[in-house]
């Protein structure tokens, strides 16, 4: 199991994350017959008939309400699309109430508990994979479709999730996918400073923990790599640390963004000037895109840092920009940072 599925499960093996996870992203009616202050952890190892050893992901169980029975939640993390989850899912259900009726886990009629299998998905391509066992199966002829197997698993895909709503109401786990979906520094501190104020119970050190792990591992190695926190300081500590951490990565993110200008200038440039070439002469041309695509590059990078910083920019910090020299766009680059104003950035 990778660094994704290894974080995911140790920050899903706090109840809390579960709580959040089925009332902001299982969208049915029978959840408000659960009692879900007694969500209870238990044991994903069993042992089958054969005696080979499986271990699911998670599984949690929880009571209904008006009935002495449980409810069992079955969590598989995936970062990748498996095109036959839809059996695997069929196998570790068979597993579990193997376990479940060696340890005589049935309700005083006879029956076994409910199971609801579930399937969070973080890959960057959408799930494309059948989510219903009998998709996989060819069609039988005649009454032999009466015994194809049928079992559906519920799929959460966080690309398709909308998190704002959740988020608006404390839901750790929209939390966790906001993190998981940010690509700007401001999205990800403001998510950080939340969960700051949410986790702030000593109650929830543990949890806390698993974010930053999950954080030091996964989050920051897969959208931003290089930038690293040391493991011993815990990101959700307190709102300083996240501030000066934030400073590093806007300094990160603004280097590798006048990087990834020059590079497109470069190439604007390269196109411009070839076309020009043609008519006024190719070296000429040449030259002169080249240097107009560099400058117009790092133009529109500054620009777009200024505006995440202060907000929309007037139309004359515009034109001061467009008509800038490279050292003037390189200076007020470096000023951003310590800059505590738009007007500041260019008082010199």
């Amino acid at each position: 199991m990778n660094h994704h599925d290894n974080s995911y499960k140790n920050i899903f093996s706090h109840p809390e994350m579960v709580r959040d996870l089925l009332l902001g992203f299982v969208p049915e009616h029978w959840l408000t017959g659960l009692d879900l202050n007694t969500l209870e952890k238990v044991s994903g190892s069993y042992v089958s008939d054969d005696l080979r050893d499986r271990e699911d992901d998670i599984v949690w169980r929880v009571h209904i309400k008006d009935r002495w029975l449980y409810l069992y939640i079955l969590l598989e993390f995936q970062s990748t699309v498996d095109r036959w989850m839809a059996v695997r899912m069929m196998t570790y259900m068979g597993l579990l109430y193997q376990d479940l009726i060696k340890q005589k886990e049935w309700s005083a009629d006879g029956k076994l508990p409910p199971v609801l299998p579930i399937v969070l998905y973080n890959g960057r391509p959408r799930w494309h994979a059948a989510t219903e066992i009998a998709e996989l199966i060819d069609l039988p002829p005649g009454r032999l479709s009466d015994f194809t197997p049928r079992l559906r698993y519920l799929l959460l895909d966080e690309g398709c999730m909308d998190e704002s709503g959740p988020l608006a109401i404390k839901n750790l786990a929209a939390a966790l996918f906001r993190l998981e979906k940010s690509r700007s520094a401001d999205t990800l501190t403001q998510t950080l400073t939340a969960l700051i104020e949410w986790l702030g119970n000593p109650a929830q050190n543990s949890l806390r923990r698993a974010f930053t792990v999950w954080i030091n591992r996964v989050l920051l190695p897969a959208h931003w790599p290089g930038v690293t926190l040391p493991e011993k300081e815990n990101l959700l500590e307190n709102n300083t640390m996240l501030a000066e951490t934030a400073m590093k990565w806007t300094e990160q993110w603004k280097q590798e963004g006048l990087q990834k200008g020059r590079q497109e200038g470069r190439q604007e440039g390269r196109q411009e000037g070839r076309q020009e070439g043609r008519q006024e002469g190719r070296q000429e041309g040449r030259q002169e895109g080249l240097q107009e695509g560099l400058l117009a590059g790092e133009a529109t990078v500054l620009a777009r840092l200024l505006s995440k910083r202060f907000g929309s920019l007037p139309d004359d910090v515009r034109v001061r920009i467009c008509t800038a020299t490279a050292d003037q766009l390189e200076h007020w680059a470096d000023a951003i940072l310590d800059a505590p104003t738009l007007a500041a950035v260019f008082a010199n």
